[in-house]
């Protein structure tokens, strides 16, 4: 069944919600335990000399409360926020934490290669930018995750076991897995679950560390037992309260997780048409010797992330992925229930016998169209279907060998970017390399020369997926290269004191993913929930894309009013070209970026009604609707070619 990716959105969020609540809960009823053990404590010290018996009046001790409540937030709060705040660098800190080595783009290792290329083929099919591949050596189970806050800042990892034990269609359905979860807000939810479940484990840290220190200061001698019976008692009660808080906490982990791994499975067959692939996948970790097990010791707390189960345990009731074999039959219903034995993992040549883009181009007869078909384009948001993975597979088998090379390594990324960005007019495209020669970094400027002539005869629908490509290598830049990069950039797009729709696109790709990849974008949090809140920035971006479209006033006008009627607002007028511009456009997409999932579903249908109204659609206007998409953090897959 088909998924829609706006629901999701909705989904996902009130997943996130009810994880809030249900910590809530877990944190409130660990007050009441703290403040019970307090005042048992408390009232032990007190107790009658002459009777023994506790003093529980402790127990309504305001201040006692206080106490409860204030140490309990800043210690469960407290190692939360420290936790997500140390996961803030995104998806990379956490393919560090379990062991995983950054893919290098120009790598010449077949089994890298071969991953590197089923990633970018899926990057380029889901419209989002091709996320950096982080390879798990020491890993022999068959095993990948996806994890960061956003698809800018998201990565890919993979074990080697997965690496060169799978096939490529069984490598390709499971990237489509992962890449389910990238689309479908997944990644944000499992680094908020990490953070909030550490902080619930603090509380049994500390109460694990008070029962040994009153046991070696003095616990363990009977002439000093009497005194330090009620901190051993404290420190055991913590250890149980927060061995509880995390049995429970383990158990929303699992419970959050089963279902979204459904989800990503049948995601996979979607994205791909081929349900071989991820059953495949599966079917082997049933077969191999050591499963999909995860030996680093960082595994257990992100279980909830990987492809198949990365831990051992006493009891299905933890794990957080459903049953190998219900997960096989939801996809494969005729499967006999038998595994495949393996041996321990190769050197990847089972993996090799699909080259790539083997599946074809499903789109080739289409392609020669006169236009791109946008009728399905909203539709397909977050939703690449086998015709756009087999379109991704032929353009990457069709571009220059020279600019892919380029586009995988830092200096010929910077360079892949500028020869996009040289105008064909002499007199600017001189000043551009002027500036270059004079700012750029040693060697970038010789090796755009190298490569401009072969980038300027891309065809137009080449352009923005080749910076797709060269996104990862991007962010292996310097904070001062990047720095002088965008200054670079800037200056590229202003040479000719115009700038086009091609170099906005650009532009604002290329800032969104610096600004997510380095740290200096926060997660975007709604603040509109309906069309009427965000009128401006809609009229403001309508009116563009009317304009982009038609010379003629009242053909802009009728454009403009056909995507309006889409959001059933009050009526308005299409604005002049100087209250529609760049800088305006800029302003109305963090504004719409803000609205809800469902609003921006409604945005992004008016504005293909607005590019279809009169029945022509131009690549420019294709490639304009797909960067408005991209950010407001809703990926279109590429639009590809219709009748």
């Amino acid at each position: 069944m088909a998924t829609d990716f706006f629901q999701q959105q909705d989904a996902a969020r009130r997943g996130t919600t009810r994880l809030v609540v249900l910590f809530s809960l877990a944190v409130l009823a660990i007050v009441v335990s703290v403040e019970v053990l307090l005042a048992a404590t408390m009232g032990y010290l007190g107790r009658d000399r002459d009777t023994g018996a506790i003093d529980w009046t402790a127990v309504g001790d305001p201040r006692l409360l206080v106490l409860a409540v204030a140490g309990t937030l800043v210690v469960v709060g407290g190692g939360s926020l420290y936790k997500i705040a140390q996961l803030r660098g995104g998806g990379r800190v956490i393919a560090e934490e379990l062991g995983g080595r950054l893919v290098d783009g120009s790598t010449s290792d077949p089994v890298e290669r071969r991953l590197l290329n089923v990633v970018e083929e899926m990057a380029i099919a889901s419209g989002t930018s091709t996320p950096p591949v982080y390879v798990m050596d020491g890993e022999a189970g068959i095993n990948a995750f996806a994890a960061g806050f956003a698809p800018q800042d998201a990565v890919i990892g993979v074990t080697r076991g997965a690496a060169t034990t799978l096939d490529r269609d069984e490598l390709q359905g499971v990237i489509a897995h992962e890449f389910s979860h990238i689309l479908n807000g997944d990644m944000r939810l499992n680094i908020r679950l990490m953070g909030l479940l550490h902080g619930i484990f603090l509380i049994g840290m500390i109460g694990y560390f008070i029962l040994r220190m009153s046991f070696f200061s003095g616990g363990g001698r009977s002439r000093d037992s009497k005194g330090a019976l009620p901190i051993m008692a404290l420190g055991a009660g913590l250890a149980i309260v927060g061995f509880a808080g995390t049995f429970f906490g383990n158990l929303i982990k699992a419970a959050v997780s089963r279902q979204r791994e459904f989800l990503a499975d049948s995601s996979a067959v979607q994205f791909t048409r081929h349900p071989g692939g991820i059953a495949g996948a599966l079917k082997k970790i049933g077969g191999f010797v050591t499963g999909s097990k995860v030996e680093n010791p960082n595994a257990p707390q992100a279980s909830h992330m990987f492809f198949g189960r990365a831990t051992s345990g006493f009891s299905a009731m933890f794990s957080t992925h459903p049953p190998l074999g219900e997960r096989i039959r939801r996809i494969d219903p005729s499967w006999d229930g038998g595994f495949p034995e393996l041996p321990e993992a190769g050197d990847g040549a089972s993996g090799m016998a699909s080259p790539p883009g083997a599946a074809g181009f499903a789109g080739a007869e289409a392609a020669a169209s006169a236009s791109p078909d946008i009728s399905n384009a909203v539709a397909q948001v977050g939703q690449p279907t086998p015709a756009h993975v087999a379109y991704a597979a032929e353009l990457i088998d069709r571009l220059p060998e020279p600019v892919v090379a380029a586009a995988h390594e830092p200096y010929g990324a910077r360079a892949v970017v500028y020869a996009l960005l040289l105008d064909r007019d002499p007199g600017p495209r001189g000043l551009q390399l002027a500036h270059l020669e004079a700012a750029a970094d040693d060697g970038v400027y010789e090796e755009t020369v190298r490569l401009a002539p072969i980038v300027e005869r891309l065809d137009p629908g080449m352009r923005l997926p080749v910076l797709e490509i060269a996104l990862p290598a991007l962010r292996a830049l310097t904070p001062r290269q990047v720095g002088r990069f965008q200054e670079n950039v800037v200056a590229l797009v202003e040479a000719d004191e115009m700038i086009d729709l091609f170099e906005w696109s650009l532009e604002r790709i290329l800032l969104r993913d610096m600004q997510a990849s380095f740290g200096r974008s926060a997660p975007t949090r709604v603040r509109h929930r309906s069309a009427s809140a965000v009128q401006a920035p809609l009229a403001v971006l309508l009116s563009v894309l009317a304009y982009v479209g038609n010379r003629d006033r009242q053909a802009a006008e009728g454009a403009f009013a056909a995507g309006w009627r889409v959001l059933s607002l009050p009526e308005r007028r299409l604005l002049t070209h100087e209250e529609c511009g760049f800088a305006p456009l800029d302003a109305a997409l963090v504004e719409l970026d803000r609205a809800a999932p469902q609003v921006k579903k409604r945005t992004l249908e008016a504005a293909v009604a607005c590019i279809t109204a009169d029945h022509e659609v131009t690549v420019e206007e294709g490639e304009l609707l797909r960067a408005v998409s991209a950010w407001i953090n809703c990926p279109m897959p590429p639009i590809l070619m219709g009748s």
